[in-house]
């Protein structure tokens, strides 16, 4: 009744537009595309990628509202994915209720609406992450992650759908930036140095290690700085944080009672003739084989639940170093995104190689 009640805060006309729009064709953007169209930054672009997005964005937020109003064992109905079903409603409500971009005034105001859009949106994967946790706890035990598949495959068309969202709004409120930085065109950074970023995220990993357990495994990164490719360097960061954050917590883990020095992290950056590979490896004792297939699921974590230890958890920004098992499934989408993918390989009772 919860969900139902809620629901009916929204205007019936609105659900009734949600749904139209969610049934449109949506358009598929390129890195190239979004290259090419941004290094030829004029204002009459600015106007025409507006008036792209004003049609488009609320496409991709109305069928993430549809779906979000019909999931499985009684997962719309969990407090925290109607908030999240509600900001998705509010943001379509705010992007049809925009006028039409005719000029450069009408471009701002609106650059200035998807950018509080986005901002609106930013708690989405921790607050879905509670939902799933809080889903978690009310169901039958004896039920396994393959029962539990139409579960995960909406969380990872919902997911990718939020990247490609993400993406678009960041790409075009970036643009506006009144002093970019060399060789950056929006959110894509031309000559991105993989070795460079996979430094930086692996510093903020051990800055969470350390806060969580007190030190952290050294991490080694070898490859040639000076390689760059096109790409967007918050998407890298994103993945090899999640990669190295898993590598530190299962070699502090492995390691916390023992005498020996906990052994480093290594990560590896190979530039191929087709593809730029990134391996991060460690010796924190691998996964059994029979859990493998469950490490790409959003309902498994070999750590403990952040619920079970705050039970009175009602806001879900708050960091944690593992729990909701959210880190491998949406570091692969990412990986995904364009073109690539993340590869575990996991040696029982060495450790864990991880490409992407």
């Amino acid at each position: 009744m919860a969900a139902k009640k809620l629901y009916e805060t929204f205007s019936k006309s609105l659900i009734e537009e949600v749904q139209k729009w969610g049934s449109m064709k949506q358009t598929g953007v390129s890195l190239r595309y979004m290259l090419e169209f941004g290094s030829r930054f004029t204002e009459r672009n600015l106007i025409l990628a507006a008036q792209f997005l004003h049609k488009e964005l609320p496409i991709r937020i109305a069928r993430r509202a549809i779906e979000l109003q019909s999931l499985p064992y009684g997962l719309s109905e969990k407090p925290a994915i109607l908030k999240v079903r509600d900001w998705y409603l509010d943001s379509f409500r705010d992007l049809r209720a925009f006028p039409d971009i005719k000029d450069k005034n009408d471009e701002q105001d609106f650059t200035k609406m998807i950018n509080l859009i986005k901002v609106r949106h930013n708690n989405v994967v921790p607050t879905m992450a509670l939902g799933v946790q809080q889903l978690k706890k009310d169901l039958d035990p004896k039920l396994t992650y393959m029962d539990l598949d139409d579960i995960h495959q909406f969380l990872d068309r919902f997911y990718m759908s939020r990247i490609g969202i993400r993406m678009l709004i960041g790409q075009h409120v970036a643009m506006h930036e009144p002093n970019p930085l060399p060789d950056q065109i929006g959110y894509i950074h031309t000559k991105m140095s993989p070795v460079e970023v996979a430094r930086h995220a692996s510093e903020d990993a051990r800055s969470v290690c350390l806060r969580e357990y007190g030190s952290a495994p050294e991490v080694t990164v070898y490859g040639d700085p000076d390689f760059t490719f096109p790409y967007v360097p918050n998407h890298l960061h994103l993945m090899v944080f999640e990669l190295v954050k898993n590598s530190l917590r299962a070699v502090e883990e492995r390691f916390m009672d023992s005498d020996k020095l906990a052994p480093p992290i290594r990560i590896i950056v190979a530039d191929g003739l087709e593809d730029v590979t990134i391996k991060v490896s460690d010796e924190g004792g691998g996964i059994p084989r029979s859990g493998l297939p469950r490490i790409f699921t959003y309902l498994y974590s070999t750590a403990k639940n952040p619920l079970d230890e705050r039970a009175d958890l009602g806001t879900a920004d708050i960091a944690t170093m593992a729990g909701y098992g959210f880190g491998l499934p949406i570091s692969r989408l990412y990986a995904r995104y364009f073109g690539g993918d993340l590869q575990i390989i996991s040696m029982e009772g060495y450790g864990m190689f991880d490409t992407t």
